[in-house]
């Protein structure tokens, strides 16, 4: 399954979960599927904003390891306030994006975070 696939078929239901820990981020969705991205191989945390709201959960964290890959987590998934505030730690993260991206209403993409010195 592709990473837009994932992004757009995936709508937070109460048996979505995200969680992290000093390793990494891990999401499980209700069918049992789960992904996980170290921290260590993090190179960008992003959201992706539709035009659907608000009726869906239009809002999507974006997370891309070294090799390209990611998954994204609905915004209202379980877990998802904790793991904000873990994101903020990050060297360099960008609030304003995602203050800019909560105020989206439009399909777009903003940038929080990027690895300085990422292949």
């Amino acid at each position: 399954m592709g990473l837009l696939s994932n992004i757009f078929g995936t709508r937070a239901t109460p048996h979505h979960r995200v969680a992290f820990d000093d390793m990494g981020v891990t999401f499980a969705q209700a069918n049992g599927t789960r992904q996980v991205v170290r921290w260590s191989e993090l190179v960008e945390v992003g959201v992706l904003t539709t035009d659907e709201g608000p009726a869906v959960d239009d809002v999507h964290w974006v997370f891309i390891d070294q090799t390209g890959e990611g998954f994204a987590v609905p915004s209202e998934s379980e877990g998802m306030k904790d793991l904000l505030a873990r994101l903020q730690s990050l060297p360099g993260f960008d609030n304003q994006a995602v203050i800019e991206a909560m105020g989206s209403s439009q399909n777009a993409k903003f940038v929080c975070w990027t690895r300085r010195n990422a292949p």
